[in-house]
């Protein structure tokens, strides 16, 4: 048993009979009343995100769970199949349970949550950053740098975000996974 103050991002939760994910979370006080935590959960079953306060102090239950290597292997009419890097058993989930699948590509090496009370598969993510190629995206105009202008390109899986002016066709960029943000060009 836990109480709010153990509450931390990522965190998951059973509240009303089904699991939570903490995405946000903070602290409300008041000089004239007791301490309020309030957080932002996502569920993991219906992917819809809820806004849950307590008292300071109130118990909340979180569930162990394990953080294991897979491998994504393809995606299709049925669900999104990972194979696991040690056992090399397959795993297939829903599309439910795959954060940002637009970032998936063959051989992609990514992490499944498993719950250790039931050993099922909760969600999956990828690491933080992810290396992508760009297939396709307009030419930059020379001498149009004065300001950090953006121009949208298309990567390997068909996901489409924003590059700088600079970033051309078949280059290789490193973009955070989690908000599809460019972060650098890869060498």
């Amino acid at each position: 048993m836990a109480t709010t103050a153990d509450m931390r991002m990522g965190l998951i939760i059973r509240l009303n009979g089904e699991l939570y994910q903490v995405v946000d979370f903070g602290q409300n006080k008041t000089a004239r009343a007791a301490a309020k935590v309030w957080a932002k959960l996502k569920s993991l079953e219906h992917s819809k995100t809820i806004e849950q306060t307590w008292n300071s102090g109130d118990s909340i239950f979180p569930i162990r769970i394990e953080k294991k290597p897979y491998q994504f292997l393809y995606n299709d009419e049925t669900g999104f199949h990972f194979m696991d890097t040690v056992t090399y058993e397959q795993v297939s989930l829903n599309k439910a349970q795959v954060d940002n699948p637009q970032f998936y590509k063959e051989g992609q090496e990514c992490f499944i949550l498993v719950n250790t009370e039931t050993e099922l598969p909760m969600s999956v993510e990828l690491p933080d950053k992810v290396v992508m190629k760009v297939t396709y995206t307009e030419p930059g105009l020379k001498g149009d740098t004065a300001t950090r202008a953006l121009k949208q390109a298309t990567l390997e899986t068909g996901a489409k975000v924003m590059v700088p002016l600079f970033v051309e066709s078949d280059t290789l960029i490193r973009i955070d996974a989690r908000n599809g943000a460019y972060i650098e060009r890869v060498k």
